[in-house]
C-alpha cells in the first residue's frame, strides 16, 4: 500500500519557545510505517491547493505573537472541512490566534504554570484514540484553555494538577474532516514516552481515517 501524505508544520529559524528540530525527526520516525512527513516552516502552506495532496496536517506552529493569514486560515478551513485530517500539537494551538481557527481547533490557549511533572489519564476510553493507552507521567507545561462553545468535543486525556482534573487531548469532527488537539509535546522528550507515542500515532491513522 502507498503511504499516506503529512505535512508537519511548526518553525525552525525564529520559534520564541518551541523549535521544530527535533520534534521533526521524532514525528517522521513516528509515523513512518504510515505517512511520508513532509516537514516546513512555511505557513503558505496552509493554501488550499498546497494543502490538497495531503491526508494529514500536523500543526507545531510557534506563532505566539503573530497570526496566519486570512487566505491561510481559509485554506485550513476547506481543507479539514472537506474531508482532511488536522492533528495539532502542544503549541499548535497558537493558530487559534485567529478566531475562526479556534472553532476549528475547539479552544484557545489561556496560559501556563510553571512546567512540572503531570500525571495523565485517558478521559474516553472507548475510542480509537485512546486503545490500549495507560496513564503516564510526563514533565510538561500544564496548559489551560478557553473553549470554544460551539464546538462539540470529546475529550481523551486528562491531566491531574492542584487537585484537579484539566482537558489535555481531545476530538471532533469539522464538515467531513477530523481534528485532534494533544496538550504534551513540549520539547523532543516528551516524545520518546511510550503511552504519548501510541496517542499520536493513533490520533494520526483517526484524523487521517487510516483503517485498520
Amino acid at each position: 500500500m502507498d503511504k499516506r501524505k503529512a505535512l508537519l508544520l511548526g518553525s525552525y529559524t525564529h520559534p520564541k519557545f518551541h523549535p521544530l528540530q527535533g520534534i521533526d525527526k521524532q514525528m517522521t520516525h513516528l509515523l513512518n510505517d504510515m505517512f511520508t512527513v513532509q516537514c516546513t516552516e512555511n505557513h503558505k502552506m496552509l493554501h488550499e491547493s498546497n494543502l490538497y495532496p495531503y491526508e494529514l496536517c500536523i500543526a507545531y506552529s510557534d506563532l505566539w505573537d503573530e497570526r496566519v493569514s486570512p487566505r491561510q486560515t481559509a485554506g485550513l478551513l476547506s481543507y479539514v472541512s472537506g474531508g482532511g485530517g488536522l492533528l495539532v500539537i502542544h503549541n499548535g494551538v497558537t493558530l487559534a490566534n485567529r478566531y475562526e481557527l479556534a472553532q476549528l481547533i475547539g479552544a484557545r490557549f489561556d496560559g501556563h504554570p510553571p512546567m512540572e511533572k503531570l500525571y495523565f489519564v485517558p478521559g474516553e476510553t472507548d475510542h480509537d484514540i485512546t486503545e490500549g493507552v495507560e496513564p503516564f507521567v510526563l514533565d510538561e507545561e500544564p496548559y489551560r484553555f478557553i473553549f470554544s462553545p460551539f464546538t462539540e468535543k470529546t475529550v481523551l486525556l486528562h491531566y491531574e494538577f492542584e487537585g484537579k482534573q484539566w482537558p489535555a487531548a481531545w476530538c471532533h469532527t469539522y464538515g467531513i474532516g477530523r481534528v485532534v488537539f494533544m496538550m504534551p509535546g513540549h520539547h523532543e522528550p516528551s516524545f520518546l514516552q511510550p503511552q504519548l507515542r501510541l496517542m499520536i500515532t493513533q490520533a494520526a491513522k483517526w484524523a487521517a481515517r487510516v483503517p485498520g
